[in-house]
C-alpha cells in the first residue's frame, strides 16, 4: 500500500461463462468489498455477450466494478487473481477458454503500465463491447493512452458483437 493510491478510483471487469453465472459475479462482488483498503462504490449492470476467440462455448455474463483501492496495482492484481483461484478458477488457463470467473483490471486512475504481467489500461478495452458498455454504466473517463472518452472509443470500436442487458442485477 502506497499513500499516493489513497483516492485512486479503479474498474474491474467481471465475467462469467461456466456454472451458475451470475452467482459467481455475486460472489467475486463480495469478494471485492472484502479486499483490504478498498471502497466498491458501485456496479453495472449485468450484460450477456458471446464468447471471444473459442466460439464453440456458453455465453458470458459481465459487469464491471467501480473501486476506490489504496492497495497498489501489482498489489490489486494479486488480490484479483487470488479472488478468481478462490472461486475455482486454475491458476494457468488457455486464452479465451471458457470460465467460472474472469476479473481484470481495466482501469486505474489515469495510469499507464505496461509490464508483461500488468498492462494498464487493459489492451483490449477499446476493442471490447463487453467491457466499455457496462463501464460507460458508472462513468465515462479518459483513456489515458488514447485521450479519448470511453464513449467515442465505443463508437469507433471494430468489435461487431451484439451485447444485451441481462435482466439480473448484481447487489452491492
Amino acid at each position: 500500500m502506497t499513500s499516493e493510491n489513497a483516492d485512486t478510483i479503479a474498474y474491474i471487469g467481471l465475467g462469467s461463462n461456466l456454472g451458475n453465472r451470475l452467482a459467481y459475479l455475486q460472489a467475486a462482488t463480495c469478494a471485492l468489498k472484502a479486499l483490504p483498503h478498498t471502497t466498491l462504490l458501485a456496479l453495472s449492470r449485468v450484460y450477456e455477450t458471446p464468447p471471444i476467440g473459442i466460439q464453440e462455448q456458453p455465453v458470458f455474463l459481465n459487469a464491471v466494478a467501480q473501486i476506490q483501492t489504496a492497495l497498489a496495482p501489482r498489489a490489486l492484481l494479486a488480490c484479483l487473481k487470488a479472488i478468481e483461484r478462490a472461486l475455482g478458477r486454475p491458476e494457468h488457463y488457455s486464452r479465451w477458454s471458457a470460465r467460472i470467473i474472469d476479473l481484470d483490471i481495466l482501469l486505474y486512475g489515469n495510469m499507464v503500465i505496461d509490464e508483461l504481467m500488468l498492462t494498464i489500461p487493459h489492451p483490449e478495452l477499446p476493442h471490447r463491447k463487453f467491457a466499455m458498455l457496462p463501464l460507460l454504466d458508472l462513468a465515462d473517463p479518459i483513456h489515458p493512452v488514447f485521450q479519448q472518452r470511453i464513449s467515442d472509443l465505443l463508437q469507433r470500436t471494430s468489435d461487431s458483437s451484439t451485447v444485451s442487458v441481462h435482466p439480473a442485477l448484481l447487489s452491492l
